[in-house]
């Protein structure tokens, strides 16, 4: 339950909300027990005086009736309104709290996960935990409230049916959902984790379709998603067969109440004017009160049973977010350096559970405004020292210093501020071209949205379009060409304008005249930037003042250029040999 009481004490911050709603939830079944009641007694008053012909003060429970009705119809819509609003307000509290325990997990704890799983805990998961509040929290405390008040009811009128009533509502109110829970617990886990899988699935699915197609494997796919829905729906068929059933419980133990209160009580009445214990339409308010007050207990096996789909739910959140971060911060403020070189000094690196380090005794000096390339085989450890650079792991040994600062002292968002980025992988979001390139610089002016594109080589394209900068580009740019998304790259580099320039095999998969528009544009963006360039190819590396070339982890050799052409491993690794 420990998943639970971390849930309740993140909902901390919506405390008023939440007794607001609970409180609102006991108003209207307290108006609808004692509308019940005294509509129950009335009507039965009524025809007794009217049989004898006797006169009775009928506006008292006319208007006792009207106030409830009332009451419970303006109780009930206000508790919706108010623990819905509650609801949405946890939920969406969640969400920013899941999101923030995942910015430091990015990149290095996350390479693990599926695209899909993760949007299913930040969704599905989320949303699954408004089960704890709106039916599990509320319906428990209105529960013990109503059945306390319930019985104490009924003690007035007639012990023993109170003490009848009462175990009736126990039976209704603990052993049916301790029931339904136990049957609810196993299918609720695993709805909730073939939830997951087949929204992963789907969206493997629709991302790898046109391989799929290619290699005739898109039946085969068609039918794991066919067999997740199977599975999904058998597990539904059973929770809805289990609710059944448990609904059924507390209906027989209403109904059951209700035939023991009057098998005690009718034995008490007497006719109108006799001593009689109990007087005709008190019966009537019996049996109508003891059949509403199982309205407070009537959602608890339904609660319950939801309860084991909430924890697993629950913790596979906080499978995420007790995740340790590769990096941890410094609590200090950052340092702020005069300068913009980096040295590397006896750096090495081993990824979680490799034996083979990527990076082993490198060093590396890229003095201010120089510019240094490190080449190598694919493996060979040249993108990890991007990842150490900015941070998103930390070294074994050794140490990286900017400005002659330890990185180590820097926080990771103060630290990529000194960093632009170009890679060959370009995330471009679902939103326009714009917004795009707005994420260097949230305030970049039109007029500097425009000069970037146009130093990178890509403002006439877009100029061009009828949308022109307001153009959605759609999922992960799919509007672009890969030339057009590089150079979008390079443009959005431009407007976050860092003194240091990382570029990650920026032309990587391109045709000669796109590399080529592509390298115009770089050639602008490196101007008076400190670069470090990570490539295999060999365009555009004569331009650099130092070349290293790694191989497995290590610097085997490093000279410009031209003192590398004579060396053992640069012309053959870049096909020059």
């Amino acid at each position: 339950m420990k998943e639970l009481l971390r849930l309740v004490r993140l909902l901390a911050p919506y405390r008023g909300w939440m007794t607001l709603g609970a409180l609102l939830a006991l108003m209207a079944l307290i108006a609808n027990l004692v509308l019940m009641a005294t509509s129950g007694w009335f009507i039965a008053a009524m025809a007794v005086a009217g049989a004898g012909g006797v006169s009775m003060n009928y506006f008292t429970p006319a208007a006792l009736i009207r106030a409830s009705a009332i009451a419970r119809t303006l109780g009930r819509y206000l508790e919706r309104l108010v623990t819905h609003e509650a609801t949405l307000r946890q939920l969406a509290g969640l969400r920013v709290w899941f999101y923030g325990h995942l910015e430091p997990l990015a990149p290095a704890r996350l390479q693990g996960l599926h695209s899909g799983d993760l949007l299913s805990r930040i969704r599905a998961d989320v949303d699954a935990l408004d089960n704890l509040y709106l039916r599990t929290l509320v319906p428990v405390l209105v529960a013990a409230t109503g059945l306390t008040l319930s019985v104490g009811f009924l003690a007035l009128f007639h012990l023993p049916a109170a003490l009848l009533t009462l175990a009736m509502l126990l039976a209704a109110g603990i052993l049916v959902p301790l029931w339904a829970g136990a049957r609810g617990a196993a299918p609720g886990r695993r709805l909730v984790e073939a939830q997951a899988e087949l929204r992963s699935a789907v969206i493997d699915g629709i991302q790898g379709l046109p391989e799929l197609l290619v290699h005739g494997a898109a039946r085969a796919q068609a039918e794991r998603v066919q067999a997740l829905s199977r599975a999904l729906v058998a597990d539904q068929d059973l929770m809805s067969a289990y609710a059944s059933l448990s609904q059924g419980g507390v209906s027989l133990a209403a109904h059951l109440a209700l035939w023991g209160v009057l098998w005690l009580t009718i034995p008490l009445v007497g006719p109108a004017g006799s001593a009689a214990p109990l007087a005709a339409p008190s019966l009537a308010l019996l049996a109508l009160f003891t059949l509403a007050s199982f309205e407070a207990v009537a959602p608890l096996p339904l609660a319950i049973q939801h309860l084991g789909g909430t924890r697993a739910a629950a913790r596979r959140l906080f499978e995420i977010v007790d995740a340790p971060p590769a990096v941890v911060d410094p609590q200090g403020p950052s340092p702020r350096p005069a300068r913009y070189d980096l040295e590397l000094s006896g750096l090495c690196f081993s990824y979680p559970g490799s034996d083979r380090p990527a990076l082993n005794g490198v060093d590396l000096r890229v003095p201010e405004g120089a510019r240094v390339a490190v080449v190598g085989a694919s493996g060979s450890g040249k993108s990890t020292l991007i990842n150490l650079l900015l941070r998103f792991w930390a070294p074994d040994r050794g140490s990286i210093h900017l400005g002659g600062c330890d990185l180590a002292a820097f926080r990771g968002e103060d630290l990529r501020r000194y960093f632009a980025v170009v890679g060959q992988h370009t995330h471009l979001f679902a939103a326009s071209i714009r917004d795009n390139l707005r994420l260097a610089d949230p305030h970049a002016t039109p007029q500097a949205l425009e000069e970037a594109c146009r130093l990178a080589q890509i403002h006439d394209f877009i100029a061009a379009l009828p949308e022109g900068y307001d153009t959605w580009l759609g999922e992960t740019g799919a509007r672009l060409s890969g030339g057009q998304a590089r150079r979008l790259a390079v443009a959005r580099a431009l407007l976050k304008d860092a003194p240091i320039l990382l570029l990650d095999e920026p032309t990587e998969g391109l045709d000669g005249a796109t590399e080529a528009s592509v390298l115009t544009a770089l050639r602008a963006l490196m101007h008076r930037r400190t670069v470090l360039l990570i490539s295999h190819r060999a365009t555009g590396l004569e331009a650099m003042d130092e070349i290293l070339v790694l191989d497995a982890g290590r610097v085997r050799e490093r000279g410009t250029h031209q003192a590398l052409l004579g060396a053992e491993h640069y012309p053959h690794l870049l096909g020059l040999g």
